[in-house]
C-alpha cells in the first residue's frame, strides 16, 4: 500500500488527541487530589504487540512506564485476550515502576482482531503495606510496603470478577482508591472506543501501513538527533545519600553513554548495588528517568511513540540501586530521577553544553497522614507546595520556578489551597517564592519555596523521603548553585524537630507548626554576564535581595530588598 504522509501526520496527531482526552476525563473523575490536582499520572494507546502509539505524560516519571508492562501482559496471557478483560497490574518485579502507580490496562478489538491497547497509570493514594500512604522508610521488602499486584483480570469478557475485585480492595485502606481504579476504567473505556472507531474508519490495512510509517519517521527523526552528538564515551557521576537504615550512608549514580552514530547507549553497570533499605528503583523507572532526561535535549516536537525510543539502548543491571533484586523495597524508585538525571548531564555536558541544564533542586517532601476529625475519615496528602523547587538554568533561558510536579497542574500551584484545607485538617499559614533561592548565573536558576501549615487534629503521622537536604545543586560553566532543602516542625510546647531525609514521625500534636523550605535550580554561566536590567527587574520583585545583587551580579540598586534570614531556627 502507497503511503500518504498527510494520512500519516493524522493518525499521529489522532492519536495524541486520544490520549488527551483520556487524560481529561481522569481528571475530571477522580477523588484523590494527587490524581486530579497533582495529575500523577499517565494515560497512553498501544497496538497489539504493545508499542507505544501516543501518550499524554502528565507526570513525566510516568512516560515510559506502560509499554513494558503491555508486552508483560501479552507474554502472560497470550491468545486469552477478550474483548470486555480489563487488566490491572502494579508489580514492581513485572515491569511496574513503583507500587502506588498502578495501571489498568484494557484491549481494543475490531471484527475480533486485537489491535491496540489503552492504558493509564496513576499514583493511588494508598495501597495496603505497613503504612498508610504508601511510603515506609523503614521497609526492607516489598510486602512491607504494599499489596503486589501481578497483570490479572478484573473484568473478564466485559464481566466484574467481584473476587478478584474485593481480593484487591480488601488489602487497600481507602475507599477512595477503588473510585479512582473506575475511573481509570472509564478512561480506557474512553481510549478503546476511539481508537476502535478510528481503525474502522481508515481500515485495519491503512492503520497498520500508516502506524508503521508513523513509527519509521518518529525513529529518523530521533537518530538525525543523535547524529548531532559527537560520537564517543561519555561519563558522568552523581550521589545518593541516606538508605534510611545506615546514617551517612553514600550511594553513586555513575553513567557512561556511549554514541555511535545514531545510537545512543545509557549503561549504568557501575553504580552502587542496591542498599538493604527503601531506596532502590526498578528497571522501569529507570529506563524511564533516562528517556525524560535525554529527551530535553532534543527536538520537543518528535513524536512520543515506539520508534521515538528505538535507537536509545539501557543497561541498568538488576542488583543494582536502580534495578533491584526481588524482594527489594522499592518504593523510592521514581525519586531516584535527578540523580540518574544528574549523571546524565554530567556525562553529556562537555559534548553538548548548549542543550543541558544546570542542577535542578532535588526532592524532599513530606507525606500527612491521620483522621480528619470533622469528616472522621482517613485522609492521605502528599505535600506538593514544597514537593520540588525550582530547576536548572540553561542557555538563553532562566530556570522555572517552583517546578511542582513537572505537569500542566499549576507549579506553585500544584495545589489548591482551599482544597487542601477541605481534605485535611491542616492550615496553610504561608506559600510563597523564596528571595535568593534560584542560583546566581547569566541565566538564573528557577526559584524555590517557603511553606508553613499549622498541623491541626492531633495524632497526625508524617513521613519524609527524598535526598535533597545533603547537598545542593550545582550551577554550570561559572553558575552557582542554589540553598538546601530543610523540614522543620515546632510543637507548641516548644519542642523542634528536624526529621531525617527518610523519616516517619508518629503523633504529632494539634497546633504544630510544619516549616518547608525547598531550594531553587542552579545558574547557568558567569553572574557578571547577567543583563543588568534583568538583575534589576528581579530585585525590585523580590527574586534577588540587594545584597545578593551586588554580590553576586556586581549591580548595586535602589531598592532594600532584604535576603531572607538563612541562619534561623529551621522551625521557628
Amino acid at each position: 500500500m502507497q503511503i500518504d504522509k498527510i494520512l500519516v501526520s493524522i493518525f499521529q496527531r489522532a492519536f495524541k488527541s486520544i490520549t488527551d482526552e483520556m487524560s481529561i476525563s481522569l481528571t475530571k473523575t477522580t477523588r484523590s487530589p494527587i490524581l486530579c490536582e497533582a495529575k500523577d499520572f499517565v494515560t497512553g494507546l498501544y497496538d497489539a504487540r504493545g508499542q507505544m502509539l501516543e501518550q499524554t505524560e502528565n507526570l513525566p516519571i510516568l512516560s515510559f512506564s506502560l509499554g513494558p508492562v503491555c508486552k508483560e501482559i501479552l507474554k502472560q496471557y497470550g491468545d486469552d485476550i477478550h474483548e470486555g478483560d480489563v487488566i490491572i497490574h502494579n508489580d514492581v518485579f513485572s515491569m511496574g515502576n513503583q507500587n502506588n502507580d498502578v495501571a489498568i490496562f484494557k484491549p481494543i478489538f475490531l471484527k475480533n482482531t486485537l489491535v491496540g491497547w489503552s492504558a493509564a497509570k496513576g499514583h493511588q493514594a494508598d495501597i495496603g503495606g505497613a503504612v498508610q500512604g504508601g511510603y515506609n522508610p523503614n521497609a526492607t521488602e516489598v510486602w512491607q510496603e504494599a499489596i503486589r499486584i501481578p497483570a490479572v483480570k478484573l473484568y473478564e469478557k466485559g464481566k466484574l470478577r467481584k473476587d478478584v475485585w474485593n481480593l484487591i480492595f480488601a488489602n487497600i485502606r481507602l475507599q477512595m482508591v477503588q473510585e479512582d481504579i473506575k475511573a481509570q476504567i472509564g478512561a480506557c473505556t474512553l481510549g478503546e472506543r476511539r481508537l476502535s472507531a478510528f481503525v474502522e474508519k481508515y481500515g485495519l490495512e491503512k492503520f497498520e501501513t500508516h502506524k508503521q510509517a508513523l513509527f519509521n519517521s518518529t525513529e529518523k527523526m530521533m537518530r538525525a538527533e543523535i547524529k548531532n552528538i559527537p560520537n564517543g564515551i561519555y561519563e558522568g557521576k552523581s550521589m545518593v545519600y541516606y538508605d534510611g537504615k545506615h546514617k551517612g550512608s553514600k550511594f553513586p549514580i555513575r553513567a557512561k553513554i556511549t554514541v555511535k552514530d545514531e545510537e545512543i547507549t545509557f549503561d549504568f553497570s557501575k553504580s552502587s548495588p542496591q542498599t538493604k533499605g527503601f531506596v532502590n528503583g526498578t528497571y522501569t523507572s529507570t529506563c524511564s528517568a533516562i528517556t525524560l532526561t535525554f529527551l530535553q535535549m532534543v527536538n520537543p516536537n518528535i513524536p512520543h511513540n515506539e520508534g521515538m525510543i528505538k535507537p536509545l539502548k539501557y543497561i541498568v543491571p538488576e542488583g543494582t540501586i536502580l534495578n533491584a533484586s526481588y524482594p527489594a523495597a522499592t518504593t523510592f524508585g521514581n525519586h531516584l530521577c535527578p540523580q540518574v538525571a544528574d549523571s546524565i548531564f554530567k556525562a553529556l555536558g562537555p559534548a553538548i553544553p548548549d542543550r543541558i541544564t544546570a542542577g535542578w533542586n532535588h526532592l524532599l517532601c513530606s507525606l500527612f497522614t491521620g483522621i480528619h476529625p470533622r469528616t472522621e475519615k482517613k485522609y492521605v496528602d502528599i505535600c506538593f507546595m514544597g514537593l520540588k523547587g525550582g530547576s536548572g538554568a540553561l542557555k538563553d533561558d532562566d530556570g522555572y520556578d517552583h517546578i511542582g510536579m513537572i505537569d500542566a497542574s499549576g507549579g506553585v500551584l500544584d495545589q489548591d489551597y482551599e482544597m487542601y484545607e477541605q481534605q485535611t485538617p491542616h492550615l496553610i499559614l504561608q506559600h510563597e517564592f523564596l528571595c535568593d533561592s534560584g542560583g546566581a548565573g547569566q541565566w538564573r536558576g528557577g526559584l524555590g519555596t517557603e511553606t508553613k501549615i499549622l498541623l491541626r487534629g492531633g495524632d497526625t503521622t508524617m513521613v519524609v523521603f527524598g535526598d535533597g537536604d545533603v547537598e545542593k545543586n550545582y550551577g554550570l560553566f561559572g553558575g552557582k548553585g542554589s540553598v538546601l532543602n530543610t523540614i522543620g516542625l515546632k510543637y507548641k510546647n516548644g519542642k523542634k524537630i528536624v526529621p531525617m531525609s527518610k523519616d516517619m514521625i508518629y503523633g504529632i500534636p494539634d497546633g504544630t507548626l510544619y516549616r518547608q523550605i525547598a531550594g531553587g535550580g542552579g545558574g547557568y554561566g558567569n553572574p557578571k554576564k547577567r543583563n543588568k536590567e534583568k538583575v534589576l527587574w528581579d530585585v525590585k520583585n523580590e527574586v534577588v535581595s540587594a545584597k545578593m545583587a551586588a554580590k553576586f551580579y556586581g549591580v548595586k540598586t535602589k531598592f532594600t530588598t532584604k535576603s531572607p534570614r538563612r541562619k534561623e531556627s529551621l522551625a521557628s
